[in-house]
């Protein structure tokens, strides 16, 4: 991008030494110049991806995280690539990992294989893993708070449901101590609502998320049954 850029500018230089009798050519080339090397400077748009998340509880982190890092190179070559590693609030033993995935049957077949079984079991995981696999619509790869809550509810019509969500707003959510950082949508299941929030303050976001007023915004979202909350802090 900075190479062709840096021709563009060149390019114009050009365009005004050698048509320095013309000065209307030379305007006209200057501001075409000028509104190319504007759009190339616009951010990438969004792209949407898929991903996984793993849940489990382990006997100790500590002795967990070393056995679950020697295993990178297995999980690249199956198309997985670790966004984040989250210990639970309430229980620090309980792990959640999201994997970028580029081969959503890949990741699949290497998650229900024999040998990750084996990996767990040697690493002390002592609850059966819940596993998903979703895409994500929109990404704020910007926020970076220490504290997080994924909320995962299953919705009767996703397009009907994320009118509503839109109607309360980012602005609302972060009056809430809530910043929108991920939408995404059941791979298996597009019903499924996948959504994380980074949390700025702590006791207003638990306050609103257990109020009458979010239970029936949910409720006239179409949100089918009680939305699973479980509230993170990035692991070091």
């Amino acid at each position: 991008m900075k190479t062709k850029l840096t021709s563009i500018v060149l390019l114009s230089m050009l365009v005004f030494t050698s048509c320095s009798n013309n000065s209307d050519k030379s305007k006209t080339e200057s501001t075409d110049t000028t509104a190319v090397a504007a759009d190339t400077s616009k951010p990438a748009e969004f792209v949407p991806f898929d991903f996984a998340e793993i849940n489990h509880t382990v006997k100790d982190y500590a002795a967990w995280r070393p056995v679950f890092d020697a295993d990178s190179v297995v999980r690249k070559e199956s198309g997985m690539e670790t966004i984040v590693v989250g210990r639970g609030q309430d229980n620090t033993n309980k792990v959640y990992i999201a994997f970028m995935v580029n081969d959503v049957q890949k990741a699949k077949d290497f998650v229900a294989s024999p040998r990750l079984k084996d990996v767990r079991d040697k690493a002390g995981v002592i609850s059966k893993p819940e596993v998903g696999f979703y895409r994500a619509l929109r990404f704020n790869a910007e926020s970076k708070e220490k504290n997080w809550v994924i909320i995962n509810h299953k919705v009767k019509d996703f397009d009907a449901w994320l009118k509503v969500y839109d109607g309360e707003g980012v602005a609302t959510r972060a009056e809430e101590g809530m910043v929108d950082v991920l939408l995404a949508r059941g791979i298996d299941d597009p019903n499924i609502v996948y959504i994380v929030f980074d949390i700025t303050d702590m006791e207003k976001a638990k306050a609103a998320l257990s109020s009458e007023s979010k239970k029936n915004l949910m409720m006239s979202a179409g949100v089918e049954g009680a939305p699973k909350m479980d509230f993170y802090t990035t692991a070091e």
